[in-house]
């Protein structure tokens, strides 16, 4: 990964900046939350409390002994952050241990009857039913009659923009095209992510997925129209291991959207029905890799995890984290190239994500002026706006 002064990693001890609010406020808001979703007992309550205290006023501890993961996260920093404040360590590292401790005080890796029990499970579930989800499956039922490539660029902006249901699933991709002041879709490769995906029936798509609900039930309307156009022969989906970052999916979140999927009608069942089969013969897999919830870069990626992307057509990172993870995350002139910062990566890449962090690359210095004057520094966090972006194509 390109080295400069002028992209440092980013931390989170500035007050006002977006990584402090998200220590100060959102992780003490999410201890809240948990708390009170689930009837936990006076352990874990007092585990909650030991946390709670932790992250805002004290320091990085390290794992317990008896800790099924301890030497694992050895290897991912944990003796260089152990003893330092919350704040004065790279706030991916910060912000993933935070989730790693969490699981911890409720019971998460047992021994114990809270063993493997998902704490944002509740909040993932009401999203999932929530009467928005009818509409959007309904909103389906008009791409069959379509051309395929419009489905497909339907498809692309829904698994683009996630649960922005005013956006995700409209056929001409409202609010994604440019307007003034500045454009919604601030960088836009989908040209050259369809070019490697050819409806030839011979592709591999790896798709890195981010959050469960209503985010990832487009990603896997995209992943069935790929396999039954003939775009991708085969498909894997990579999901996190165990519970991260609230709402990141799990392979028990997979199985939830395609019950969700297979519940409605129309369309969206039928798309549920090329997913369960793609399933039972092998057409498309999910893979839970430990480094999917590691606190680093995808460019520190194992061997294993650096051949499987390598022997894929195309890799694509969903998702706002792992675009942090795919790029570094650093504070990089936004006019960095993207090709740059994933110049480690062994094969083709592609970005889907919508920007809610400071990080972001591959802009011309014209958008990234539109968006200042526009919106000062809220264009990098706001949720509003989002990118396309593909690079390594000429690795194969």
């Amino acid at each position: 990964m390109p080295s400069t002064p002028f992209a440092p990693v980013i931390l989170g001890n500035e007050p006002g900046s977006f990584p402090h609010s998200v220590l100060a406020e959102r992780h003490p808001a999410i201890i809240g939350r948990v708390r009170d979703a689930f009837p936990y007992g006076p352990g874990q309550h007092r585990a909650l409390d030991e946390l709670l205290k932790s992250c805002t006023e004290g320091t990085v501890e390290p794992l317990p002994a008896d800790a099924p993961d301890r030497d694992r996260w050895r290897e991912w920093g944990l003796a260089g952050c152990a003893g330092r404040s919350w704040y004065d360590v790279p706030w991916l590292w910060s912000e993933s241990y935070f989730y790693r401790r969490l699981l911890d005080a409720v019971g998460w890796f047992g021994p114990g009857t809270w063993q493997g029990i998902d704490p944002f499970r509740p909040f993932k579930r009401a999203e999932l039913d929530a009467p928005e989800t009818d509409e959007e499956l309904a909103a389906l039922d008009v791409l069959p009659g379509l051309p395929e490539q419009e489905r497909a660029r339907a498809l692309l902006h829904g698994s683009l923009w996630g649960n922005r249901a005013d956006l995700g699933f409209r056929l001409s991709a409202e609010g994604a095209e440019a307007r003034d002041p500045a454009p919604a879709l601030v960088a836009d490769d989908s040209a050259a992510l369809w070019s490697l995906l050819p409806p030839d029936g011979t592709a591999t798509l790896v798709l890195v997925a981010d959050n469960a609900g209503r985010e990832l039930v487009p990603d896997l309307l995209l992943i069935a129209h790929l396999l039954d156009e003939g775009r991708a022969a085969r498909t894997v989906l990579h999901v996190k291991p165990y519970p991260y970052y609230v709402s990141d999916a799990t392979t028990a979140d997979v199985v939830d959207a395609l019950h969700r999927l297979r519940a409605a009608s129309g369309a969206a069942a039928t798309y549920a029905r090329v997913l369960w089969s793609a399933m039972a013969d092998g057409r498309l897999t999910v893979r839970a890799h430990p480094f999917s919830c590691a606190p680093l870069p995808y460019e520190e990626m194992p061997d294993d995890l650096r051949a499987e992307f390598a022997a894929a057509t195309l890799t694509v990172f969903k998702g706002d984290l792992n675009y942090r993870r795919l790029v570094g995350d650093r504070l990089w002139p936004p006019t960095t190239p993207f090709a740059e910062t994933t110049g480690y990566f062994p094969g083709p890449v592609a970005a889907l994500r919508t920007l809610k962090s400071d990080v972001v690359t591959g802009l011309s210095a014209a958008t990234e002026a539109a968006l200042v004057a526009a919106e000062d520094g809220r264009w990098r966090t706001s949720g509003t706006h989002a990118l396309i972006q593909v690079a390594g194509t000429d690795v194969k």
